[in-house]
């Protein structure tokens, strides 16, 4: 049988391309990029800061907090409780300007600990909050 069309039979070699296998996977595949590209390309458009650390100027009234591994509180290295930190925070808020508050805190630290720290500073109306880093290293 010349040509090539018609039923194949036993023994035939088929010449003919089945494309329908070909047919599901570019399909399953165009699913999985219409399903996949809208959440890749979501994401928040932020400006991050290029400086890492700034040089600050500490001035005499400015507190300086610490947050230690094992999460206790020293205020200008004096160790203190929440409740002293509230107390502390109550007298200051009441300044004209407010001193500015430098938060150190140990890199291994509980995020829990800093949150109540700032939680605490700031239901007792002491807002001027800064947080202290080491600069890169240059290596």
């Amino acid at each position: 049988m010349a040509g090539g069309s018609g039923p194949v039979k036993d023994g035939e070699f088929n010449n003919e391309i089945n494309i329908v296998p070909l047919v599901d996977i570019m399909l399953v595949l165009l699913i999985i990029f219409i399903i996949t590209v809208p959440v890749a390309t979501k994401a928040v458009k932020l400006t991050l800061p290029t400086n890492f650390n700034e040089p600050t100027e500490t001035k005499p009234q400015d507190i300086s907090l610490s947050v230690d591994f094992n999460g206790q509180v020293y205020w200008n290295d004096n160790a203190i409780s929440l409740d002293q930190l509230a107390d502390q925070a109550r007298n200051e808020a009441t300044k004209d300007p407010q001193p500015e508050v430098h938060i150190r805190a140990d890199k291994r630290v509980r995020y829990s600990y800093v949150a109540d720290v700032l939680t605490t500073l700031q239901r007792n109306f002491l807002l001027k909050v800064a947080f202290v880093a080491e600069p890169p290293r240059n290596n």
